[in-house]
């Protein structure tokens, strides 16, 4: 795989970094617009109480109709303070949390006003924490089909089809988690569990749980 094409979503799940990794450069869809219901403003941890959604607002009105790009955050509540609190309190204990929590804190601190913005902070943070120096491009215009050389996993990575803890549960190997004795394991969280519990490892793991 050489291009691989995908919507931008909020700390993504581990099935969409499995494809970045086989990947040597990522394309990301900059001209669509918003869809509910998607990993584009939501992801899964595991903490004490078991799996657990976090959830950006966005400021009210038709995100539907908007471009990605123009998509605002709300902050009416300090959801992102919540956040790195639930972060914080689901990975404390797991063993790579110190060496990396220091990288993401600051986005979750200072977040920009936009939801494009926000993820790709997110996105081009963990790139560097997995030691990757892919080329992120975005498209230019919205099309339905591009050339065969450009992988398209757009709308393939749902919380739908790829759920977390899920129907794909078996296409993931299980991995040591902080709450695995209380709750078992739970596959394809946001890549945030693999980071923190595996660390470097998380570079095999993508490899080895890859399926085109």
């Amino acid at each position: 795989m050489k291009t691989l094409l995908s919507e931008l979503h909020f700390l993504p799940s581990i099935a969409s970094f499995c494809y970045f990794k086989a990947a040597d450069e990522i394309l990301l869809e900059a001209c669509e617009n918003y869809q509910k219901g998607s990993y584009r403003n939501r992801c899964y941890i595991v903490g004490a109480n078991g799996l657990q959604r976090l959830s950006i607002p966005l400021e009210k009105g038709k995100n539907n109709q908007l471009l990605i790009r123009e998509v605002a955050l709300n902050f009416h509540q300090d959801w992102p303070r919540q956040h790195w609190q639930s972060i914080r309190s689901a990975y404390g204990n797991a063993p790579f949390f110190p060496y990396y929590a220091d990288e993401l804190m600051p986005i979750f601190i200072d977040p920009p006003a936009l939801l494009w913005d926000f993820n790709l902070a997110f996105l081009k943070t963990i790139f560097r924490l997995l030691q990757w120096d892919k080329p992120i491009h975005t498209t230019k215009e919205f099309r339905t089909q591009h050339e065969e050389n450009i992988y398209d996993i757009r709308q393939k990575v749902t919380p739908k089809f790829y759920p977390p803890n899920g129907t794909y549960q078996e296409n993931f190997t299980a991995y040591p988690q902080v709450f695995r004795e209380r709750h078992g394991f739970m596959a394809n969280l946001s890549i945030l569990d693999l980071l923190f519990c595996q660390g470097p490892q998380a570079n095999l793991y993508l490899s080895e749980n890859y399926s085109s």
